[in-house]
């Protein structure tokens, strides 16, 4: 079973990630085709965070 995400609403994630993380670009942080998880993946890869860092940051935020 995979674990859950909360990502609550997108926008107030987005916001939060890009104060956190101002290297985010604007590019980063859209909303890829296939899902927030997507999104969330390559954004790890850009922080070099783990899944399980990224899953702790966004619950965090």
């Amino acid at each position: 079973m995979e674990e859950q995400v909360n990502t609550g609403p997108l926008n107030e994630l987005q916001s939060k990630l890009k104060q956190r993380y101002p290297e985010l670009t604007d590019v980063d942080l859209q909303l890829h085709q296939t899902s927030k998880k997507d999104m969330l993946q390559m954004i790890g890869y850009k922080l070099r965070k783990t899944k399980d860092e990224m899953m702790r940051i966004v619950n965090f935020l």
